[in-house]
C-alpha cells in the first residue's frame, strides 16, 4: 500500500481508477476493505482513494487521538496529494470525519455522502449499545459480544457476517488497547451547530434497523445540512451497501449523476 506521513502519523491508502478525486472513509475498527462494492463501481468514473484512518488498518497505531485528528489528517492528506477539491463518502465513523472536513473546509468538498451517520455522540455508538445490553453481554469475549449485538445492528446479520469474513481476510486485527483508543476518539463530539456551514451537495443514507446510528440520527444530520437529501433503506441496518447492494448502488449513482 502507498503511505504518507501527515501530522506526524503514517497513513496507508489504496487508489483506483482515474478522473476527479473521490475519498472513502471507513468505520470504527475497519479499513479500506469495507468499500469493496463502492470501489468497484466508483473507479469506473473517479480517482478513488480509500484511506486507512490513523489507528486502523495498516496505518500507524498511535496510543491517543481524537476525531479532530482524523479530520485534520484528511485535510493534510489532500494537501499531500495536491487535491484541491474532492468528493467524500464516509460510513459510520467515516461519516463523522467527513462531516468535520466539510464543516471546516467546505470549499474543498464537492459531493458528500454520509452513510449511517450521526452528528454528535457522548461515546462511540458501539460502546453505547454495549452499555444498553450489558446484562446480555456479561461473561462474553469482545468477539462474542459483537456477535450477540449483531441482531441489533443489522437487519440481515448472516449476510453481513458472510461478507465480513470474505473482505476481512487481510485486515489487521486491533488489539484491545487499540480498540479502546479508537473508541475514545469518538467521545464528546457535536457537529450540530456547525452543519449549516456545509456547501457540498449532500446525500445521507440510513438503515431502518440500525441500532448503532438509527434513522432519526441520519435524518437530523440531513435536516441540519442545507439542501441535503435523506434516504432510509427499508431492509437494512448498519450496512446498507451490503444488505441492499442494488438499491444502494442505484441511490448513490443517481445522486452523483444529479450533483
Amino acid at each position: 500500500m502507498p503511505e504518507v506521513n501527515v501530522n506526524g502519523v503514517q497513513l496507508c491508502y489504496e487508489e483506483y481508477g482515474s478522473g476527479e478525486p473521490f475519498i472513502l472513509l471507513h468505520g470504527l475498527g475497519g479499513d479500506h476493505h469495507m468499500f469493496e462494492n463502492e470501489i468497484n463501481e466508483l473507479k469506473k468514473s473517479y480517482w478513488v482513494i480509500a484511506l486507512d484512518s490513523r489507528g486502523h488498518g495498516r496505518s500507524e497505531k498511535v496510543p491517543h487521538y481524537t476525531l479532530e485528528d482524523h479530520v485534520q489528517d484528511v485535510i493534510a492528506f489532500m494537501d499531500h496529494l495536491n487535491i484541491e477539491k474532492t468528493s467524500l463518502l464516509g460510513a459510520s465513523m467515516g461519516s463523522y470525519i467527513a462531516q468535520g472536513v466539510a464543516v471546516f473546509s467546505p470549499e474543498r468538498v464537492k459531493q458528500l455522502i454520509l452513510v449511517v451517520a450521526k452528528a454528535f455522540g457522548k461515546t462511540s455508538s458501539t460502546v453505547r449499545l454495549q452499555e444498553e445490553h450489558a446484562d446480555e453481554l456479561k461473561g462474553l469475549t469482545e468477539e462474542e459480544q459483537m456477535y450477540a449485538l449483531s441482531k441489533y445492528i443489522f437487519h440481515k446479520p448472516e449476510m453481513v457476517g458472510e461478507w465480513s469474513q470474505r473482505v476481512d481476510v487481510d485486515v489487521p486485527v486491533l488489539t484491545p488497547e487499540q480498540q479502546i483508543a479508537a473508541q475514545k476518539a469518538l467521545e464528546n463530539f457535536d457537529f450540530r451547530p456547525l452543519l449549516d456551514r456545509i456547501t457540498a451537495e449532500t446525500l445521507v443514507i440510513s438503515g431502518r434497523y440500525d441500532g448503532l446510528n438509527p434513522p432519526k440520527d441520519g435524518r437530523e444530520v440531513a435536516n441540519l445540512i442545507p439542501n441535503a437529501r435523506f434516504v432510509e433503506f427499508e431492509h437494512s441496518g448498519h450496512a446498507p451497501s451490503v444488505e441492499e447492494p442494488e438499491r444502494y448502488r442505484q441511490v448513490v449513482t443517481e445522486f452523483l449523476n444529479r450533483s
